[in-house]
């Protein structure tokens, strides 16, 4: 295609006169992109354009460029994406005019971006998004993430559409034919292209919320789903509206949306969707048999009258001639409409039977299908409940996985040990690990009881199919009552047999009567013609008779047929629910086996639990843990509930197979509760090896017992007796602890904190130097409010280094005083190690300060070479002044009172804390002097560039506020879920 008739389609597809598009020129442009493989040389005619001075003019690109993206060269969108920033400023610029066309271009650009962001972040769906099923399945490449996301993308692509036609609804005036005015139409012809995105995204939504729902608990897509329901509502409501535009109405067919939500907690409502395809309209033919009538029923019935109209008009015009005597007459014509009248009657009860038979086996068919709803649901639950073991099996591998993380960390202690860490801040993290793993194991008791209530409706819906049972059988009970109407029939076949019986004698009293009479011999003529006569009609009736029968006879076969018809469907009934029964039969067994499964499980990693802290104690580690003698007898104490508890539980479960739940609780609660006594008996400083041999001994008997738990023959072989005697050995053995003297390495403590001490000065007498050092080099460098903001900084942290120099000299002294005072005839080293909490909170105070002091030195530096900000500085100072006053707490524990050290060292912390204000309100001013010095000069700026940054502003503003919004929602939502974490370990 030549380029020269490229660019005259493009300027003429986009011009500013406020009328539509014109569709040769759009599939001009279309077909220019397919040329050339791209979108270069419209990006390079566009470029040219005033758009951002022009609405229409922008208004008409936003529907020539969604053109392109839809039917356009794939690489269009690629192409696009140059000019994704301009766009987005195009679309802020356009948002602030409210008139006429810009909130619409503001909204159709918006749309347009998020058009383009989708495509590329999904490159499986093509510019017209439309896919086969089989490709949509390929997209979330089977991970449930992806799916996730891809479903958020489309509800944030489909609300753009929506809030497209939005925007152009309310520019419109709707009590007037807008859409056959050139402005109306001009406004409305974009929204073809939204109507066809817009059915498509309709259409994926639901089918990946099915098959999210298929993955995922139904309270996870809780905002999927009224999402979804927003957005319903408003496309339904688009569509109608737009339906009854005459512009639609002559170049597109919009799609009627369902009546109702799709239900997506039941899978199979997906085979009731219905994609919404959008057609162009066709002229309407009228159909050659709409004139048709079903004449077969009017036909049958004139028959029927016509019949019944010969015989009755036969004998209504046979009018009595030579009767004087009409009694006889009388009679059989009465006897004559008893019989019609009886065949009448059986006409009607043979149709009410057929519409009962029919009636009936609808019945029946309704309640076939709604068996099958409840084998459908059945089938859900046992999906649930496969997908809720599912989820206990992954529970165990993170506890498995917890454990390893758990051992590591626990190596990495052992190394933090070596350098002397405190053993207290150790236990807490060990405290805080069993912590989660007891709330993990609380999660998993949750999941559990959700099974076994899963259960218990499956048990109810196998009671409700017994009971469907019962009542098919007495509707086929029922069905053997239609051979009661075939007896009746019979009978009434019978009576017409008598009735000729009837005629029959008549006949002959008529004979009789025919006696010689010689006085009424002038008569005998007469009475021989009235005889003929009457003969004749006899016959008819009795003609008439005969063709009854017949038909009596042909209604008893149907009758026949039908009956059996009804019994085999009974059976086919009676089979089906027997396969639903045998179905519920195999979902008990599975269930059951799910039960023995978790039970196995959960008794497994119990005894992996009890062998890890029976290795545990044997580590070289684990020696110098310590505890209490206090919190070892409350753990035996609640090991000693927890077997009764087993016991108890374990009696119940040989009696109920059924009732698991109890049992996994105690299992679970009981390898936790023996893991941390086996690791807390070996570790109390004032024991000896007598009560870690009888923890061993222990430790062992309940991996037997866990181990004959395991299998159900040798369950009652389980001697949870034992067990608790094993226990009461154990607390005897803590209650009369024996002094094992002063092992507590006293020669490496008192060393130790004679360093650490030692290293506090010099690394406080190194930061000092550095500082100072930083503070002579910034008077060199060069000047700036900066440097001089920097320097003032630097010389209030000099100030607070020399009074935390001063503190620790102070605090040293203090030191030589209480050990000089408080030791007595024992050694310095006896007196750290008889004082070995205080030593310890002394190592660790003197630590903090050396660290915090140094970490202050590096962000300093970081602060002069502009990697750092004043608020990190601010920060380490204030750290400085916290561990200094950690410090004077340690040393303030076992001093004088009057001690004139004391004295000097609370002086000392009196002047950090001083200098640390300082620090604090050097940073404060100079940061906000830099502020004031850093605000912008707008003198040199013109009158565009002052809107363009002041737009920018209202922008940047507008995101800030947006996002500390979600922060502080953030920092709600951590505190409390703080709260709660720390609410359970209290508990």
């Amino acid at each position: 295609m030549d380029l020269t008739k490229m660019t005259v389609s493009i300027n003429k597809a986009i011009n500013a006169q406020e009328l539509a598009v014109k569709e040769k020129h759009a599939r001009t442009c279309i077909l220019g992109t397919h040329h050339e493989k791209g979108a270069r040389t419209f990006w390079m005619v566009v470029n040219r354009l005033p758009l951002s001075s022009n609405a229409v003019l922008c208004w008409k690109f936003c529907h020539v460029f969604h053109k392109l993206l839809r039917d356009g060269h794939p690489n269009v969108i690629k192409d696009s994406m140059r000019s994704k920033a301009n766009l987005c400023d195009m679309s802020k610029i356009w948002g602030h005019l409210a008139e006429r066309y810009g909130k619409l271009c503001s909204v159709y650009l918006k749309l347009l971006v998020t058009k383009l962001e989708f495509h590329i972040k999904n490159p499986h769906f093509p510019g017209n998004l439309q896919m086969s099923d089989r490709q949509l399945d390929y997209v979330g490449e089977n991970d449930v993430n992806n799916l996730f996301q891809i479903t958020v993308e489309m509800f944030d692509y489909l609300e753009c559409e929506l809030n497209l036609f939005l925007g152009v609804f309310s520019s419109l005036d709707m009590s007037r034919s807008v859409s056959e005015t050139a402005a109306g139409q001009c406004r409305l012809a974009p929204l073809i292209q939204v109507i066809l995105d817009s059915s498509y995204l309709y259409d994926y939504i639901v089918k990946l919320l099915f098959k999210l729902h298929c993955c995922l608990p139904a309270d996870t897509l809780q905002g999927h789903r009224d999402r979804f329901q927003e957005q319903f509502i408003k496309l339904k409501g688009f569509f109608y509206r737009s339906s009854n535009l005459q512009y639609f109405k002559r170049l597109i067919q919009i799609p009627q949306l369902p009546e109702k939500l799709p239900n997506f907690l039941r899978s199979s409502a997906l085979s009731d969707h219905i994609s919404p395809v959008v057609l162009i309209p066709i002229e309407p033919q009228s159909p050659g048999n709409e004139h048709l009538v079903d004449t077969e029923g009017p036909v049958t019935l004139s028959i029927g009258e016509r019949k019944y109209d010969d015989v009755m008009g036969a004998s209504a015009t046979m009018e009595p001639k030579a009767w004087q005597d009409g009694t006889q007459k009388e009679d059989k014509d009465l006897q004559i409409r008893q019989l019609m009248r009886d065949l009448q009657t059986q006409k009607e009860n043979l149709t009410s039977f057929r519409m009962e038979s029919s009636c009936l086996c609808q019945d029946l068919q309704g309640r076939v299908r709604e068996l099958e709803v409840e084998l459908e649901e059945q089938r859900y639950l046992r999906q649930q409940a496969l997908g809720e073991e599912e989820f206990l099996r992954v529970q165990l591998e993170d506890l498995r996985r917890l454990r390893n993380v758990t051992q590591k960390e626990q190596r990495s202690l052992t190394e933090i040990e070596r350098k002397a860490q405190v053993n207290e801040q150790r236990y807490s993290k060990l405290r805080e690990k069993y912590s989660e793993v007891m709330q993990s194991h609380a999660d998993l008791l949750r999941k559990h009881a959700e099974v076994t209530q899963q259960v218990s409706l499956a048990e109810a819906a196998r009671d409700e199919v017994e009971l469907l049972r019962g009542g098919m059988q007495d509707t086929a009970r029922a069905s053997r009552g239609d051979a009661v109407q075939w007896e009746e029939q019979q009978v009434l076949h019978r009576q017409l047999l008598a009735v000729k019986k009837e005629l029959d004698s008549l006949k002959e009293s008529m004979a009789s009567s025919e006696q010689p009479n010689y006085a009424l011999s002038s008569n005998l003529n007469a009475l021989e013609a009235e005889r003929a006569e009457l003969a004749q009609v006899i016959g008819c009736r009795e003609q008439e008779v005969v063709r009854l029968k017949l038909e009596l006879e042909q209604a008893q076969s149907r009758l026949a047929g039908e009956t059996k018809a009804g019994k085999v469907t009974a059976e086919s009934l009676q089979n089906q629910l027997n396969q639903k029964a045998s179905r519920g039969q195999a979902l008990e067994s599975q269930l059951a086996a799910a039960r023995k499964a978790a039970l196995q499980g959960v008794l497994g990693e119990a005894q992996i639990i009890i062998q890890d802290s029976l290795v545990q104690l044997e580590s070289p580690a684990h020696h110098s843990c310590t505890c209490f003698t206090d919190n070892l007898l409350s753990r035996c104490q609640a090991a000693l509930d927890c077997l009764d508890r087993l016991q108890i539980n374990k009696d119940h479960y040989t009696e109920h197979q059924a009732d698991v739940l109890q049992m996994v609780q105690s299992v679970v609660q009981l390898g936790h509760l023996v893991g941390d006594m086996i690791v807390q008996a070996g570790a109390p400083v004032d024991q000896g090896s007598s009560l870690s041999q009888a923890v061993k001994i222990f430790g062992s008997q309940v991996l037997i017992v866990l181990k004959q738990l395991q299998d159900r023959d040798t369950m009652g072989n389980a001697d949870v007796t034992g067990l608790k005697v094993s226990l009461e050995t154990i607390r005897i053995t803590a209650k009369n602890p024996h002094p094992r003297g002063l092992e507590l390495n006293q020669r490496e403590l008192a060393n130790l904190v004679e360093q650490e001490m030692a290293a506090t000065s010099i690394t406080v007498e190194i930061a000092t130097t550095r500082i100072e050092e930083m503070l002579n080099k910034t008077q060199t460098v060069g000047k700036g409010i900066k440097m001089e903001v920097i320097k003032r900084i630097l010389v209030s942290c000099t100030e607070l280094m020399l009074a935390v120099k001063a503190l620790v000299l102070s605090s040293k002294d203090l030191h030589q005083d209480i050990v000089k005072s408080g030791r007595g005839a024992v050694s310095v080293k006896e007196f750290y190690a008889r004082n070995s909490r205080w030593t310890e909170g002394l190592i660790s105070a003197s630590k903090a300060v050396g660290l915090n002091a140094a970490m202050m030195v590096d962000v300093a530096g970081k602060l002069i070479q502009g990697h750092s900000k004043i608020e990190e500085l601010m920060v380490s100072s204030h750290k400085v002044a916290a561990s200094t006053a950690q410090l004077l707490a340690a040393s303030k524990v076992k001093a004088d009172k009057d001690s004139p050290n004391l004295a000097r060292l609370q002086n000392a912390s009196c002047r950090v804390t001083q200098a640390a204000a300082r620090v604090l309100a050097s940073g404060k001013s100079g940061k906000s002097h830099m502020e004031e010095m850093d605000s912008m000069d707008f003198t040199s700026l013109t009158l565009m560039q002052i809107k363009r940054k002041e737009m920018d502003l209202q922008v940047l503003v507008l995101e800030l506020e947006g996002q500390l919004q979600k922060e502080r929602e953030r920092l709600g939502e951590l505190r409390k879920r703080h709260y709660e974490l720390a609410g359970v370990a209290e508990g």
